[in-house]
């Protein structure tokens, strides 16, 4: 085979010539074909993923985390919390911790994403249901202490990035007097709902892009979807990772089968004694309610990180997707009267003429 290594750049000489060695001293003992080291996939942090196939066949996943920049401490942690889950994450074969190198895995080559048929909502029926099985067995192996908590600090801390990123470095606006005081009492409710929800481990960016499809026979159905980028996962409100997978950051659906997955994942939930909470077990409408306003706080810090990707972090891409975000403030603001407030100012923000009406029966 023709060497791909020249596909792969390196901004540092000095990194690139460290990784070639610490490579090549696993090559024998992993039966790796260095030659054929190649880009495998990009993170929306400063951590890379390359593959290198194997004497065997098969190939091998390695990070490259440059350790001034990435903390892999957290990934081999969580790596570990769900396998002992049951949950299909990568072992970690070797790691060098001083120079935020790792070998792992191959989980495959395609990812839940990528075989969705945006269409055709129904034609991904069992892959969601599957990512559903994944989660809860995720969220029943929950301990707490075991993860740094989803706590009020961090929600907010993650709120501002809406205002520091979004507004004041992409759309150039600093908000005054009254409408700066309809922001900020619009993050205290949001935080004041998320926190009152019953907590379990969150992985934190739950959703197709990070799912994994493996051609793994006889797996448990939490192991029939691979689980990445897991390393910012925390102990919080039950309410996130459903309102993330079903909320996508690259994919839009149309309420129906959002409420058809949701729904299913609160029946099996429920059965399992997650729902235990106030009306929760009894009210799918109360805990909707609540995946709502969990999605809102979600939704303000992920246009703030994308616009962070783009105008900070050089990866323009990110942004085109802000718009979805938007939409989806937009849509959870008009529900609830409470937010009436803050659906104006974003609309005065968009440039939109105001909503007529807030509410459509959820107050």
């Amino acid at each position: 085979m023709t060497s791909t290594t020249p596909s792969v750049s390196w901004a540092d000489p000095a990194r690139e010539t460290a990784f070639h060695q610490w490579l090549q001293g696993l090559s024998a003992t992993h039966g790796l074909r260095t030659d054929t080291l190649r880009p495998a996939s990009a993170d929306a942090s400063f951590r890379r993923y390359l593959r290198v196939d194997t004497e065997g066949g098969d190939s091998r996943i390695v990070m490259d985390a440059p350790p001034d920049k990435e903390n892999c401490r957290p990934f081999v942690h969580v790596a570990g919390l769900m396998k002992d889950a049951g949950l299909l994450v990568p072992d970690i074969l070797a790691w060098d911790e001083p120079q935020g190198f790792m070998l792992l895995p191959d989980l495959g080559t395609q990812t839940m994403m990528e075989q969705i048929d945006p269409e055709n909502p129904q034609a991904n029926h069992a892959r969601y249901l599957q990512a559903v099985d994944t989660l809860l067995a995720w969220q029943l192996a929950s301990k707490a202490g075991e993860l740094p908590p989803y706590d009020d600090a961090l929600l907010r801390r993650e709120l501002q990035l809406f205002p520091d990123w979004y507004l004041a470095q992409h759309r150039q606006t600093t908000l005054q007097g009254k409408d700066a005081e309809t922001l900020g009492k619009a993050f205290d409710s949001i935080v004041k709902r998320c926190l009152a929800a019953p907590t379990v481990h969150v992985h934190r960016d739950f959703m197709p892009r990070n799912l994994m499809i493996p051609s793994r026979p006889g797996a448990t159905p939490a192991q029939q979807l691979g689980v990445l980028d897991f390393q910012d996962a925390v102990h919080g409100p039950i309410t996130y990772d459903i309102a993330s997978l079903m909320r996508d950051a690259f994919l839009t659906w149309d309420e129906d089968f959002v409420i058809d997955i949701t729904v299913r994942y609160w029946e099996k939930a429920r059965k399992a004694g997650l729902m235990d909470f106030e009306d929760w077990h009894s009210d799918f409408g109360a805990f909707y309610r609540a995946v709502e306003w969990m999605g809102l706080q979600r939704h303000l810090k992920v246009a703030g990180i994308f616009a962070r990707l783009t105008l900070r972090d050089g990866k323009p891409r990110y942004l085109a997707d802000a718009p979805r975000f938007i939409h989806y403030i937009r849509n959870t603001a008009h529900r609830y009267r409470e937010l009436g407030p803050l659906l104006q100012v974003i609309d005065k923000i968009e440039g939109l003429e105001a909503a007529s009406g807030y509410a459509f029966g959820r107050v």
